[in-house]
């Protein structure tokens, strides 16, 4: 098999070695019998596998007791809505920064639950840049402060993230989640899909610091009462069971790579090649605040529409998957997740420049 060079922006590219590992592991787990994918999640097959993901995880982040960790299905969208369904209180507001498509579409489901104040948009700039965190205020009287972490789509990244004191700050960080260090403390929550650097699609990751839970709504249906799943240990119903196996498996990989912050050495080593082509260039431009760059979507341009679609074929006879920019802002982007190898960024670097030497 000749694999591709995927830079989609999700479902992403796994380590070959855990692909490996799954195809391996399927048909039965660890001398059990049985797959892992067939035990009920009231076994002890699976709580071995559960309670081993949950503890590295909190090794790799340093993730405290004051913190409870567990995964949810229903992805990053589901977030959207339990976020204020839980702790939108009454007579308050949920401040919200409107920093492109992900952490939009969190406020407009917040806003059909409560009041929602925001205290940035960045629709005057076309989502191109972020407020200085240092700048950052929640208002005296907010729920919570929401963000979110990377925007897939635009291509920008928080680098370092407000104080917002006493008020909670809750962030959605599908898409740069175990890309380099986290500073949980400074968090009340954070929610991650993992279906971009850490599994296949079906699970969400989520760290609430224990004493959010005091501010909750009582009043909830059970699915959407974050309070039920904390007591659970997120199994008070089937979890999804293969994406969390592959968390698993995914997470040892980052362990035997150097950890969170080998992955951000990573990332820094594969957007730079990117970047460094980008800014040495005439031809191809980045339209992001250089100082909010993601380093995990990397989006740039070309003079032309034209330009664009035939440098999209010659990506495509190189093997390269995923590179056409999402449908509402055109253009073209290179997703570069934990587990796509260096060497195909360097692949994609060099068709840039070869790119130019023929059109430029």
């Amino acid at each position: 098999m000749q694999r591709k060079l995927n830079f989609f922006a999700g479902p992403s590219v796994l380590p070959l070695e855990v692909l490996q590992q799954l195809k391996d592991g399927i048909l039965e787990y660890n001398g059990q019998g049985l797959s892992i994918i067939e035990a009920s999640h009231r076994s002890g097959v699976f709580d071995g596998m559960y309670h081993e993901c949950i503890a590295l995880m909190r090794e790799l982040l340093g993730i405290s007791d004051e913190y409870s960790v567990y995964f949810l299905g229903g992805g990053a969208t589901l977030q959207f809505a339990m976020v204020p369904m839980n702790f939108l209180r009454p007579d308050t507001a949920a401040d919200y920064i409107k920093s492109g498509a992900w952490a939009n579409k969190a406020a407009s489901d917040a806003e059909k639950i409560g009041r929602v104040r925001y205290y940035y948009d960045g629709s005057a700039d076309r989502y191109t840049t972020l407020p200085n965190p240092a700048d950052v205020q929640a208002s005296d009287d907010s729920s919570y402060l929401f963000l979110c972490s990377n925007e897939t789509i635009g291509g920008i990244q928080w680098k370092e993230f407000p104080d917002t004191g006493t008020v909670p700050l809750i962030a959605d960080m599908s898409s740069d989640f175990f890309s380099r260090p986290l500073p949980i403390d400074q968090f009340s929550m954070v929610y991650a899909g993992v279906q971009k650097n850490l599994g296949p699609a079906g699970a969400t990751v989520i760290i609430m610091k224990k004493s959010l839970l005091d501010k909750q709504n009582p009043n909830l249906p059970a699915y959407l009462d974050y309070s039920l799943h904390d007591k659970d240990g997120g199994l008070y119903n089937t979890p999804p069971v293969f994406s969390i196996w592959a968390v698993k498996l995914v997470l040892e990989w980052i362990k035997k790579n150097g950890g969170a912050e080998g992955m951000e050495k990573r990332a820094a080593l594969k957007s730079g090649l990117l970047y460094n082509v980008i800014d040495s260039s005439s031809f191809f431009y980045s339209p992001v605040d250089p100082v909010y760059r993601s380093t995990m979507n990397v989006v740039f341009r070309l003079p032309t529409e034209e330009l664009e679609a035939a440098f999209l074929e010659e990506t495509k006879k190189a093997g390269m998957l995923g590179l056409k920019g999402h449908r509402s802002v055109g253009g073209l982007r290179a997703s570069i997740y934990n587990a796509l190898p260096v060497e195909d960024v360097k692949q994609l670097a060099d068709l840039m420049k070869e790119f130019e030497r023929k059109n430029g």
